[in-house]
């Protein structure tokens, strides 16, 4: 008898990370690494990924995520855990160059031909990117996990960290929101084949726009939204950045699909830890209802980037996003001076 993929984990995709309050409590005694002057980045704002100086013309970009099956399909599994690592490459405004593969699996339980298939699904979107799996490490595994070692680079000086954005920037969403809702529907089998194909193209696009916004002085800091949700991502830059966001609900992008599941109910379990981590930092209307607050929080996998740019340069951002093929990015809001603290109108 086959066994579906998603039967096998608790939970999938990005919706397996630890919630953020119990992560900033794990994090809490962990010394920063403050005797590499040339480590450029590390944890202390939540960042994507780590950021190395090797001179003053290059840096190194360094992460690593995994996490266990989103959809059914090996090879689709592949393509999204890949497109996901190498997210946060582009996320900090690097270039990947390698990846390395990390791979867990029931050897007993997945036909060997389903963990091949999820490991082309993983080579074939490295080889959209430009770049080789060049090894990686694998185990027996009560749980499949796969993901990747993502290294890139980048010029020290056009790095884009999430806690550099300055009052009066805009805010920019590039893909639209609700992939865990629609992950939620495909496991308990009510995800229609459109809501399938939506939700695998967002999941499977991308995110190389981040090459030539670092390039631009007025893009001032960045981010990509995953499993903490739109407000999570967005509180990391605020708290960062020292300042106050405002967005309006009803400018959020928002995959076709999810929408009308978040209305049936349909909501992951992550969206309401979540909730729980940051909702003392986050002001709703009073207009808005529980199925429009668990998209705020609804964990992305491979989701969008999160852009703070000047004013005079967002609607050209959103242009050019849009003729790449970033069908759903939209100006969502803007930040000012205040406390950390995000405001949903």
């Amino acid at each position: 008898m086959s066994v579906r993929l998603t039967e096998l984990s608790y939970g999938g995709g990005c919706g397996c990370k630890i919630a953020p309050a119990v992560l900033r409590d794990m994090l809490a005694g962990v010394p920063m690494a403050q005797a590499f002057p040339d480590l450029l980045v590390g944890i202390e704002s939540g960042d994507d990924a780590a950021v190395y100086r090797l001179n003053d013309e290059q840096a190194i970009v360094a992460t690593t995520d995994f996490f266990m099956p989103i959809v059914d399909d090996a090879f689709d599994f592949g393509r999204i855990a890949a497109t996901n690592a190498l997210s946060d490459v582009y996320a900090m405004g690097g270039k990947p160059i390698l990846a390395l593969a990390i791979v867990g699996m029931p050897i007993d339980i997945l036909p060997l031909e389903t963990i091949r298939q999820i490991l082309a699904g993983g080579a074939t979107v490295c080889a959209q990117a430009g770049i080789p799996v060049a090894g990686g490490h694998s185990i027996d595994a009560p749980q499949p996990i796969y993901g990747l070692v993502a290294l890139g680079v980048v010029h020290p000086q056009q790095i884009k960290r999430n806690n550099q954005a300055r009052d009066g920037d805009v805010l920019i969403l590039a893909k639209g929101l609700g992939v865990g809702i629609l992950s939620t529907a495909l496991k308990k089998q009510k995800l229609d084949a459109d809501g399938y194909a939506e939700m695998l193209h967002s999941t499977t696009q991308l995110n190389t726009p981040g090459g030539w916004l670092a390039e631009m002085g007025a893009v001032h800091a960045m981010t990509d939204v995953t499993g903490f949700g739109l407000l999570g991502h967005l509180l990391g830059i605020c708290r960062g950045s020292q300042l106050a966001a405002e967005i309006g609900f009803a400018r959020l992008p928002l995959l076709h699909s999810a929408r009308q599941l978040a209305q049936q109910g349909f909501v992951t379990g992550a969206s309401k830890h979540n909730w729980q981590s940051y909702g003392d930092e986050v002001e709703l209307a009073p207009s808005l209802t529980e199925w429009q607050r668990n998209l705020l929080t609804d964990p992305q996998t491979s989701g969008g980037l999160l852009i703070a740019c000047s004013g005079d340069a967002a609607q050209g951002i959103v242009r050019r996003l849009h003729s790449e093929g970033f069908a759903h990015a939209a100006i969502i809001g803007q930040l000012r001076a205040g406390a950390a603290r995000v405001f949903v109108r």
